[in-house]
């Protein structure tokens, strides 16, 4: 009964803290902010990577540890995933080369405030649409290599197994809202990049 009921409780704090994340970043929250507070808007993406970072220290303490163990692979083949563990490090960092630090912070956005040329009609970022690099053969290979950070796991808790699939699923999710604001913003070019681009994995039949 009670590893039912830690189930139960991991999976619902762990949902609450991707459905507020994923409302916080909804367009409709960031108009209304903007038009209750202007071009304070500016201030929106550090503020909502600071609740973000915090709601999930609040709640990570009330996360049950359950003692149950999915699978401890023995060597070699703990060693072979650790190993493709880190090489998915080395894709978040290949990815990194090709979208903004300063956008995805919040930082270039009060630069650019304080500057006087921030644009209100961004919202709280200036997106461009890169199809190079990773996104070449994954539209969100962000998504991507965080999925395979997080499955790619010597040892599987069942605590953690719950928390992956929770966020595997709040990534697919949350690439379909996320798409539906780029082709109101890009259009027909990025129509056409979702038919010619896998959507996470760089596989022809999860193109959808």
């Amino acid at each position: 009964m009670k590893l039912a009921a830690d189930i139960v409780l991991t999976a619902v704090l762990i949902s609450l803290f991707c459905v507020s994340h994923s409302v916080l970043a909804s367009s409709w929250v960031k108009k209304a902010f903007h038009v209750k507070f202007g071009n304070l808007i500016a201030y929106y993406r550090i503020g909502y990577n600071l609740f973000s970072a915090i709601s999930l220290l609040i709640i990570y303490p009330f996360i049950p540890q359950i003692d149950v163990t999915v699978y401890d692979l023995p060597n070699p083949y703990d060693l072979i995933i650790l190993a493709l563990q880190i090489l998915s490090l080395f894709g978040l960092v290949w990815c990194a080369r090709y979208f903004s630090a300063g956008e995805f912070l919040g930082l270039s956005q009060i630069k650019r405030l304080k500057e006087g040329n921030y644009n209100s009609a961004d919202l709280d970022e200036n997106s461009t649409l890169h199809i190079e690099g990773p996104y070449r053969y994954s539209r969100h290979p962000v998504y991507l290599f965080s999925i395979l950070f997080l499955i790619l796991r010597p040892v599987m808790g069942l605590t953690y197994l719950i928390i992956v699939v929770i966020f595997v699923l709040y990534f697919y999710i949350g690439s379909r809202f996320e798409e539906k604001r780029l082709v109101e913003k890009f259009g027909r070019l990025y129509i056409d990049y979702q038919k010619s681009v896998p959507r996470i994995f760089p596989i022809k039949i999860f193109r959808a």
